[in-house]
């Protein structure tokens, strides 16, 4: 089909023109399923901060170690990327980098400044690590003003000690319930991946901490194991399914909700604001 070979060819010219500008996407790290719509359809998540993650949780694809030096000069490749690339809405995330003082955080707050210095046009949504729970780290990237403060929970309480080898489920919260107390008028997120052995009633408590702490935005999707090193799928669950947790969710408040197999946390990241004429 035409439209087939069309959307090939922008998938071609997005690698090509990621690769010439020496930008990292999670897309590609992580393996998403959605990389080929996405790369069509002229979106990307950007990844910051190098390539290698400072810690190794049993779902995530990204490679584990010791990272690289900071590239400084990455924020403003990012920047001019996004202006001639013509895009209205950038997701900005990074690997986890425990190993610097402040956490990554001042590289999240100098991407937010040159997309809107170069790229005034463009939205910028930011899916941030944990932290550590640092608070000068979460209020350096809030100040800076991104349109959402994304942080994904990623896994029920119960689950965290073994997939999220470093974090907390209630350090977790704090970030977002901190980022939310800061500036009420930004949009916060989070998302949650399902299929690693947690019970509805855990998804449902999940929700209601998210909403608890100040979450508008939500993402839910199926886990899907990127090889057999691991953590293996427990469940697939159906669209009916997926429904009933989009329903749950809407109804204790959430502005946006999106839930299916394939969803994950920056996909139709735009249309989160588009669909609600934000």
């Amino acid at each position: 089909m035409e439209s087939d070979r069309i959307n090939r060819t922008k998938y071609a010219l997005m690698v090509e023109f990621l690769n010439r500008n020496n930008l990292n996407t999670v897309c590609i790290e992580a393996n998403c399923p959605n990389r080929y719509y996405c790369f069509s359809q002229g979106n990307a998540t950007f990844m910051i901060l190098g390539r290698v993650c400072t810690r190794n949780c049993f779902y995530c694809n990204v490679s584990f170690g010791k990272p690289g030096k900071v590239d400084s000069k990455e924020p403003k490749r990012i920047a001019f990327a996004a202006k001639e690339m013509g895009l209205n809405y950038v997701v900005i995330t990074s690997v986890t980098r425990d190993d610097l003082k402040d956490f990554g955080s001042m590289a999240f707050v100098n991407c937010i400044k040159e997309i809107k210095r170069i790229s005034p046009k463009t939205k910028v949504e930011v899916l941030v690590p944990d932290f550590c729970g640092n608070i000068d780290a979460i209020k350096s990237v809030v100040n800076a003003k991104p349109f959402v403060f994304n942080h994904n929970i990623e896994v029920v309480k119960r689950l965290f000690p073994i997939m999220r080898r470093g974090g907390n489920y209630d350090v977790s919260l704090e970030v977002l319930r901190y980022a939310k107390s800061l500036d009420r008028e930004m949009y916060v997120k989070s998302g949650l991946m399902v299929g690693l052995g947690e019970t509805l009633l855990e998804i449902f408590d999940t929700i209601r901490d998210l909403k608890e702490s100040g979450c508008d935005f939500l993402s839910v999707g199926q886990y899907l194991s990127p090889s057999e090193k691991h953590a293996k799928v427990i469940k697939y669950y159906n669209a009916k399914e997926f429904e009933g947790i989009k329903e749950f969710a809407l109804a204790k408040g959430f502005l946006h909700v999106e839930s299916g197999k394939n969803v994950r946390s920056s996909y139709r990241a735009k249309q989160y604001s588009e669909e609600l004429n934000m």
